[in-house]
C-alpha cells in the first residue's frame, strides 16, 4: 500500500499529463488533495482527463503546451502562478521515444528533435519553475529520466544520451538551489506499461522484449509505481533526498 500524502493548500504542475506515467502522476497528486495544472500537447485527451479529474471533485486546470518551445514553457508557468497563486510541485516528464534503430541510420533533424522535448524541455520547465520557486523560497522538482540515464542499450544512442543529460541538469541544479529551500531530483523509470512501450515494442520487438525480460522483477512497471516514488520525492518524507536520480525499474540497473 502507498503512504498517503496530504497536499492540500499546495499546487503541482506535471508536464506530459495526458496518459502514462504523467497521468497517473496528475491523478496522484489530485487524489493527495493538491491542485493540478495538467500541461500536454495533446489537447483533446489533455482536455477530457482534467475533466475527469474535476468531475471527481478535485482541483484541477488544463495547459496546451509544447515544452520544446520556450515560449510557451514560460506562458505555461505564468498561467499556473496566475490561476493558483504559486507552485509548489512539478514533475517535468513529457518525453519521446524518437529513433530507434541503427546510430548511423539516425538523421541529424531525428537528433534535434529529441533533444528540444526531452533534453531542452527539461531545461525549459526547470528554469521557469525555479524562478518561481526562487521567490517563495520553497519548492520540489522531479525530472523524469530512464533507466536510459543511468545505462546504454543498442539502437537507442540519442534517446539515452537525452535521459543522461536529464539527470546532469537535475545534479547540478540541485545542488546550486538546495539552500534555497528548492529540492530538484530525478525518477529513472525502467520499463513501464505505457502507451510509449507498446509503441517501441511494435517498432522494436526483439529488443523491447529483451529489456523487459531483463527486468529481476519478470514484469512490467505500473505507472502508478512512478506516481508513487514521485509524490514521496516531492513530500517532506524526501526532505533530506537532494539531486538524486532515483531508479524504480524492478532491478533492472541493479545487474
Amino acid at each position: 500500500m502507498n503512504p498517503i500524502y496530504n497536499f492540500t493548500g499546495k499546487v503541482a504542475l506535471v508536464t506530459g499529463a495526458s496518459a502514462g506515467i504523467g497521468l497517473a502522476t496528475a491523478k496522484a497528486f489530485a487524489q493527495a488533495g493538491a491542485s493540478v495544472v495538467l500541461a500536454d500537447v495533446n489537447e483533446v485527451q489533455l482536455l477530457h482527463e482534467t475533466q475527469n479529474l474535476l468531475a471527481a471533485g478535485h482541483q484541477a486546470t488544463a495547459l496546451v503546451c509544447d515544452v520544446a518551445d520556450e515560449v510557451q514553457v514560460a506562458s505555461m508557468v505564468e498561467r499556473a502562478v496566475a490561476i493558483y497563486g504559486r507552485l509548489d510541485m512539478a514533475f517535468n516528464n513529457a518525453g519521446i521515444a524518437g529513433h530507434s534503430g541503427s546510430f548511423t541510420d539516425e538523421t541529424a533533424d531525428s537528433f534535434d528533435h529529441l533533444n528540444a522535448i526531452n533534453l531542452r524541455g527539461v531545461w525549459a520547465c526547470m528554469k521557469h519553475e525555479l524562478a518561481q520557486m526562487v521567490t517563495q523560497g520553497s519548492g520540489a522538482i522531479v525530472n523524469c529520466s530512464s533507466l536510459g540515464g543511468l545505462v546504454g542499450q543498442s539502437g537507442r544512442a540519442t534517446y539515452h544520451a537525452t535521459k543522461h543529460g536529464v539527470i546532469g541538469l537535475t545534479k547540478s541544479a540541485g545542488v546550486e538551489y538546495a539552500a534555497r529551500g528548492i529540492r530538484v531530483n530525478a525518477v529513472c523509470p525502467g520499463v513501464i506499461d505505457t502507451p510509449m512501450f507498446t509503441d517501441l515494442l511494435e517498432r522494436s520487438p526483439e529488443a523491447m522484449e529483451g529489456v523487459r525480460r531483463d527486468q529481476p522483477i519478470e514484469r512490467l512497471g505500473l505507472p502508478e509505481e512512478i506516481a508513487a516514488a514521485v509524490l514521496w520525492l516531492c513530500s517532506p518524507a524526501a526532505s533530506f533526498v537532494v539531486a538524486a536520480a532515483l531508479p524504480v525499474d524492478g532491478g533492472f540497473t541493479a545487474h
